[in-house]
């Protein structure tokens, strides 16, 4: 049910996504304002997933940043910490080929209360796990310990990789009549767990009504999308836009550059999780396709006639990927069939 004032449950959690949009605008309006001395050599790529840089005049270099978020807070509970690497490579690469392009590197930023050895090498079996399964190398890193600012742990990464500047896949190819393919997502991924701990703080962690561990499902990995992707843009599938399904949910579709509207008629089967965190916390529907990847963590969007082609590569590594939706005119916006 709703929340008496208005105030949605994730606010009454502790996130504002309101506040952090206006954060963002001023932001990188305040960054706008910067003159470096000469002409930029950024792409125009205005709220994608990744930026790119013009190295000369035929190949870019796609950057990224992000981190694990909250989902830390539950490592730090269970003393589990082999898996948050993955995670924070998962949220860097799918966002870097999101632009079409191959993530090549990424750079880890660890900042801890005081430096424990244990700790860090589990971290590392899961960062060098998360670059076996991007197919990245992890050149090099910075460990600071920040006692005074940090209690735990935060880490993050930075991403690199290369496209070519007129292979850049941008989502202004996107037409009606384009289909939408949903790859299924592992779980929560790394979003949305401030709403997640609280609807479940109730339960312990080793509660297994969802068939093992409540902790375990909590600290699953998220999904790497990169060797699929990677498949599909070297086949002869036209892709017209690739979404990386994050906090916000579908509506991350909007972040491709076509005005159009995005019809989501038979999303994916959002995994038991969601089910508990809706009925634990009180969550509407509409609310939890807000801040949930409700199983699916990626979308692609091809022509309708190349459909069967982009699901026969896809389907080699996702079984449960399937055509979620259409492209239509109109105005832009995502439009989902409730359940």
């Amino acid at each position: 049910m709703s929340d008496p004032a208005g105030e949605d449950a994730y606010a009454r959690a502790g996130v504002s996504q309101s506040d952090a949009d206006l954060a963002v605008s001023r932001l990188v309006g305040a960054l706008a304002k910067a003159d470096i001395g000469r002409p930029t050599r950024q792409v125009d790529l205005k709220g994608h997933y990744a930026a790119v840089m013009r190295l000369d005049n035929r190949t870019g270099i796609a950057l990224s940043t992000d981190g694990v978020g909250t989902k830390l807070l539950i490592a730090e509970e269970l003393g589990r910490f082999d898996t948050v690497g993955i995670d924070c490579i998962a949220m860097n690469v799918n966002d870097i080929i999101c632009v079409g392009a191959e993530p090549i590197a990424m750079l880890d930023y660890l900042a801890v209360e005081k430096a424990d050895p244990e700790q860090c090498e589990q971290i590392g079996v899961g960062l060098a796990r998360g670059a076996e399964l991007a197919g990245i190398e992890i050149p090099g890193g910075e460990l600071a310990q920040i006692g005074d600012l940090v209690k735990g742990f935060d880490i993050a990464g930075a991403c690199f990789g290369t496209v070519a500047l007129d292979s850049i896949i941008d989502g202004s190819a996107v037409s009606p009549g384009d289909v939408v393919i949903g790859l299924p997502s592992s779980g929560i991924h790394s979003n949305g767990y401030t709403l997640a701990r609280s609807a479940l703080s109730g339960i312990a962690m080793d509660d297994d009504r969802l068939g093992r561990p409540l902790g375990d499902v909590l600290l699953e990995p998220t999904e790497i999308y990169v060797k699929a992707v990677m498949d599909l843009l070297a086949s002869t599938t036209r892709v017209h836009g690739l979404a990386h399904i994050t906090s916000g949910g579908l509506d991350n579709l909007l972040r491709l550059k076509a005005e159009v509207t995005y019809e989501i008629t038979e999303p994916l089967r959002p995994q038991p999780i969601f089910e508990l965190i809706a009925e634990l916390g009180e969550v509407p529907e509409d609310e939890m396709y807000e801040v949930f990847n409700m199983g699916c963590g990626f979308c692609v969007v091809v022509p309708a006639e190349d459909e069967k082609a982009a699901l026969e590569v896809l389907q080699g590594h996702y079984p449960e990927a399937r055509r979620i939706g259409d492209v239509a005119g109109g105005d832009r916006k995502v439009l989902r069939r409730t359940h």
